[in-house]
């Protein structure tokens, strides 16, 4: 929903004449973005700005933060060592009018810092005057602000009235019993409206590089009983070799068709939506019945931001990643569990089942 005003205003400030860029911190949605409406140079990423900003203030007119949360504190690269300034005092020199979008549940990374605070106090810094405003409706899960804030309440993120899941909604939440039906559920759907439908996972298998022939390697390997194995692909790593016929970079994942036959993860559709998603949840985020509560074990992630940095947020950064998986969905949500137990506690949640 964010990104949709985004765009939005983007037309409508070109409209008027005045200069803009669009910038996040996604290198998918900005991929995809590039894309799509051609203009590359339009659409940036946060830390492309070092070098404007050493040079002095209100460079040009308006600069769109879209997904702001993804703001790191600096935007030093393997390539470059960016500015004498922290990444949110860059994009704020830059422009006249800085426009941010954020929203604090989609932070998954541990040296993403974008928050209002943060923007709010770095824009007085430069004696800027600020505008806040609260989106209180939004496009995401079917416009159902009762699905999101039902999700909120299952992961134990906000304790709200809405405990139970129902069809009202207008989000069809269904749990699999096994990973391949839901494989073939998402591909099914893909085929009535092209494009429609994607799968994804927590980050709790390595990723692997192409194989030397461009082809992908089966990282996501799940015994499911009865001699039963399902094997998948992740989305292809964009390293800058070769990829076989038929197979997109991780970045254009969401906008290749050739997308379905892959499993993303978080980095690749968060910002993005789809009519029908199918998760498969990790053994990364578990509910412990005996304790009442939710635990992060990040011993089971292969993402280097949990299982190497092991942030002290740990719990809140992994529940903020189902929550983004468990929102890209417009039509439909489509679980298969790892865990029975985190399986069971959803199921209590589900009225309809």
């Amino acid at each position: 929903g964010k990104s949709v005003i985004a765009l939005k205003l983007m037309a409508e400030v070109m409209k008027e004449g005045y200069t803009v860029f669009h910038a996040t911190g996604s290198k998918a949605f900005t991929t995809t973005l590039r894309k799509i409406v051609g203009k590359s140079s339009l659409f940036r990423y946060f830390n492309s700005f070092s070098t404007d900003a050493e040079k002095g203030t209100d460079l040009f007119d308006v600069l769109i933060a879209d997904e702001a949360h993804r703001i790191r504190e600096r935007s030093n690269t393997r390539f470059s060592k960016g500015s004498s300034y922290p990444q949110i005092e860059e994009l704020i020199r830059v422009a006249r009018v800085g426009v941010f979008f954020l929203d604090p549940y989609q932070i998954v990374r541990p040296e993403e810092v974008g928050n209002s605070v943060l923007i709010e106090s770095t824009a007085r810094k430069y004696n800027a005057e600020v505008y806040k405003f609260t989106l209180k409706t939004q496009f995401r899960s079917n416009g159902s602000q009762e699905y999101i804030k039902w999700v909120d309440n299952l992961l134990g993120i906000e304790n709200n009235e809405v405990e139970y899941y129902t069809e009202s909604f207008g989000v069809e939440f269904k749990i699999f019993d096994d990973p391949e039906s839901l494989r073939q559920e998402i591909i099914a759907k893909n085929k009535q409206k092209p494009n429609s439908a994607r799968l994804v996972a927590g980050f709790c298998w390595k990723w692997s590089d192409p194989n030397p022939d461009g082809t992908l390697p089966q990282d996501i390997v799940i015994n499911y009983g009865n001699g039963k194995i399902f094997k998948a692909t992740w989305e292809a790593k964009d390293i800058g070799k070769k990829l076989a016929k038929g197979v997109p970079p991780a970045p254009l994942w969401a906008y290749d068709p050739a997308g379905v036959t892959q499993v993303g993860s978080i980095y690749t559709i968060q910002g993005f939506e789809f009519d029908y998603v199918g998760v498969i949840w990790c053994k990364d985020l578990i509910y412990n019945w005996e304790k009442g509560g939710w635990e992060a074990h990040p011993e089971n992630s292969a993402d280097p931001a949990i299982n190497k940095k092991k942030p002290k947020d740990v719990l809140d950064k992994l529940k903020n990643t189902y929550r983004v998986l468990l929102t890209r969905g417009r039509k439909g949500v489509y679980i298969y569990f790892l865990d029975s137990g985190t399986r069971a506690v959803s199921y209590t949640h589900l009225r309809a089942h």
